[in-house]
């Protein structure tokens, strides 16, 4: 099987650190504290699938992954020491190159947009998204069930808080079939969708919505397309961040057919700042993504989780993530000293070091490394030096970014909004017509004799015949009792009933 090269292990950093790309799908992680080494990693896996054949999709979360569109610089500070690294680990095809990177952005600025439906998105990531109760799920949930049904196309957000104008007006209707639908419910989801819509999601909702396979994309020269999403700014919303994410996920995992156990992945996933899609998420969320992490190996997808601390990761998908890399770990306080051991216990010990230790005390550009082999089995773990990135380390300029857009066939297909005929539409067509139709009513009786007139206003309010007379003639006489009752009655309406019924109700309250 092929391997990607990492770096170099071993007490000389002799021995090379491999990724078989035929367990590459076996998901990873990549751990970390601030200034080790992350970023820079995930750089040369990106490059290593690509130049594989594999597409990748990675956030750019400080802005600096954008150096992939452009090769190495030999004038940079530290090409002697890459240079010098490469030797080190026997890395002898190193050499600078640029990758095919397709720039994205969900606010479209520093890419191409990525859009999406707020029907494909489903009740459950949008609950999510805007931290709705279970109560006001379940309108959310009664909505989407009813725009379904009435076939009210659901694509921005727009159309959902057209929706759930109509569900609060006829709630009482709704309610006979699918359960209560408080107006407070309505009105709470209604202010969560203004400030989702604050936070730009907005623009997010809407189409052309994004075809998958424009991302798991072959180039002409059999590499793999590296798409790369610009998430600095999208970091202000880290909950819109991260269920943008899972919604990439739960599509990939819905949409690819099966494939089994392939030579490569057909698609490798980086989720960086990981701990953002777990923080006070709830349990079925929690579930779904352990669902999803251990079954879309099937369809040829690897996901690669980045975070500072491995305990930044539940436990139930933590055991999903075979492949691993971890760079230096710094212990401050007695929980740092207790995530470190509980990190260096997920490893096969390697009697020539404690790994404990060695999470400890790994340099920048060093990390300790177990990766999956012979029929999926955990490798010992080893101190390893990553090996240099070919593309330029940091940012590109921003021109370039732009003349990469301007070249891309993407901008095309996805930097002209559409907006097309939908639940908005459809339902202030049906308030017109209502509206057009209580007029036409309205002028028609207008014009009727007066008696006629009285007729219909009686028969609307009433439901049956009403008019100043009735054609029956109403029974004389009755029984005693009626007789009695009718007396009685009288009597009560009379001044002196009332101060009967006074004087009891309120001897009632007194007395309580």
């Amino acid at each position: 099987m092929a391997k990607i090269f990492v770096g170099g292990g071993g007490p000389n950093y002799t021995q090379p650190q491999e990724l078989d790309l035929g367990y590459a799908n076996r998901h990873g992680l990549i751990a970390g504290a601030t200034g080790t080494g992350k970023t820079v990693t995930l750089q040369i896996l990106a490059e290593s699938f690509s130049n594989a054949g594999v597409p990748v999709f990675l956030a750019d979360v400080k802005g600096d992954l954008s150096g992939l569109a452009q090769a190495g610089d030999p004038t940079h500070k530290l090409h002697g020491a890459f240079q010098s690294r490469a030797e080190t680990i026997g890395f002898s095809e190193y050499a600078y190159g640029a990758f095919p990177v397709t720039f994205w952005d969900l606010y479209g600025v520093q890419g191409h947009p990525i859009r999406t439906t707020v029907a494909d998105m489903g009740p459950l990531l949008l609950s999510q998204m805007m931290q709705l109760t279970d109560a006001q799920e379940g309108v959310l949930n009664i909505a989407f069930r009813v725009a379904d049904e009435q076939g009210l196309p659901l694509l921005n957000l727009a159309d959902l808080r057209s929706l759930l104008v109509w569900v609060g007006e006829n709630s009482k209707s709704i309610a006979l079939r699918y359960g209560n639908v408080p107006t407070s419910s309505v009105g709470a989801i209604q202010r969560a969708l203004l400030v989702l819509e604050n936070e730009g999601a907005a623009d997010f909702f809407g189409e052309p919505a994004l075809d998958l396979m424009d991302m798991i994309a072959i180039e002409p020269d059999g590499r793999g397309r590296v798409n790369l999403l610009a998430a600095d700014k999208l970091m202000i919303a880290p909950r819109l961040y991260a269920t943008f994410l899972l919604w990439m996920l739960s599509e990939l995992f819905e949409n690819l057919p099966e494939v089994g156990d392939p030579d490569k992945p057909k698609f490798v996933f980086f989720f960086d700042e990981a701990h953002l899609l777990f923080d006070d998420a709830p349990k079925a969320l929690i579930d779904k993504i352990e669902q999803v992490a251990r079954l879309i190996r099937s369809k040829g997808v690897g996901i690669y989780f980045i975070t500072q601390n491995p305990a930044d990761v539940p436990e139930d998908v933590l055991g999903q993530l075979g492949n691993r890399i971890q760079h230096a770990l710094r212990s401050f306080t007695a929980r740092d000293n207790m995530n470190l051991r509980l990190a260096a216990d997920t490893y096969r010990p390697n009697p020539r070091f404690e790994t404990e230790d060695a999470i400890r005390d790994v340099g920048v550009g060093e990390a300790v490394t177990s990766f999956l082999e012979r029929k999926g089995v955990p490798g010992i773990v080893e101190r390893t030096l990553i090996r240099p990135p070919s593309s330029r380390l940091g940012p590109i300029d921003p021109s370039v970014r732009a003349d990469l857009m301007a070249a891309s066939p993407m901008g095309a297909k996805y930097d002209t909004m559409v907006d097309r005929h939908s639940a908005a539409e459809m339902l202030a067509a049906r308030a017109d017509q209502a509206a057009q139709e209580a007029a036409s009513k309205e002028a028609k009786e207008d014009d009727m004799p007066a008696a006629e007139r009285e007729y219909s206003a009686g028969r609307r309010y009433s439901g049956s015949r009403v008019g100043r007379s009735s054609s029956k003639t109403p029974r004389k006489g009755g029984s005693v009792a009626e007789q009695l009752g009718k007396m009685v009655l009288k009597e009560l309406t009379g001044t002196t009933g009332r101060r009967i019924v006074r004087g009891v109700l309120g001897g009632l309250f007194r007395g309580r």
